[in-house]
């Protein structure tokens, strides 16, 4: 199995909005990213739109949401590259909105905006995408880190994860973002000493199919502390919750 001398980034849902300029902006730091995408078709768009700017970025096929789909991409990277230095979790969906759901293009009604009302199928969903798919594709990649004695693996959260800000509409996601980051505080702790550093990171309410064009961020902006977590020197933090760089409380 041959291991590659360039540092490799996976970014999941790197298609589009913040996973793909987070693509973008790792490569452009000299890392080759695998970008990875549900819709192979929508992957390898991505990926040739960002080879076309003479960046080193290829898409790989990943459903979050199946355990086999997340081996058979462990064993690609094994059998490609021999290692993952870098690992975003970004991939996520907002299901209990009014709003078109940007995963699978279903309509919701206003009652999933309510704890009172939000539905066992859109909680199971929104958990599976948000939490369990980062937490076990976390515990595959975490052995290849390990063997480097190198790694960096961040959880793209949101404010709403925060238990200060935590009440309010979007049960489905908010709660979800709350256990992605208690994912991140019980990684941080069981991957010590092994040089591998696990944050989490609120990137703002940015210009995304997920955000909308009201919102205040462009994605250049909102993944900037995204991006330097993904490349945090040896001795930099590990289990915190960071937002525009700086560390908030969970």
């Amino acid at each position: 199995m041959p291991v590659s001398k360039k540092r490799l980034a996976v970014v999941t849902g790197g298609n589009r909005g913040l996973g793909f300029e987070t693509s973008r902006q790792l490569a452009a730091k000299g890392l080759k990213v695998v970008l990875t995408s549900r819709d192979p078709k929508k992957g390898k768009l991505a990926a040739q739109t960002l080879s076309q700017e003479g960046l080193d970025v290829v898409s790989y096929p990943l459903d979050i949401t199946d355990s086999e789909s997340m081996c058979s991409l462990v064993i690609q990277l094994q059998r490609d590259f021999g290692r993952v230095d870098v690992l975003v979790n970004n991939a996520a969906v907002l299901l209990d909105t009014t709003v078109k759901n940007h995963y699978d293009e279903r309509d919701f009604g206003p009652g999933e905006g309510s704890v009172l009302t939000v539905t066992r199928s859109t909680m199971e969903e929104t958990m599976s995408v948000n939490v369990y798919g980062p937490l076990l594709l976390s515990q595959l990649i975490v052995p290849m880190m390990k063997d480097l004695k190198y790694g960096r693996i961040v959880n793209v959260s949101s404010n709403f994860g925060q238990l200060s800000n935590i009440a309010g509409q979007w049960p489905a996601y908010r709660i979800s973002k709350v256990a992605l980051n208690a994912v991140t505080g019980v990684f941080a702790d069981e991957i010590k000493g092994y040089n591998i550093l696990i944050n989490s990171a609120d990137p703002g309410w940015a210009k995304t199919d997920m955000g909308g064009p009201g919102a205040p961020l462009a994605p250049e902006e909102a993944v900037d502390t995204i991006v330097w977590l993904s490349t945090l020197p040896d001795d930099g933090p590990s289990g915190k919750f960071f937002r525009k760089r700086r560390v908030i409380a969970w």
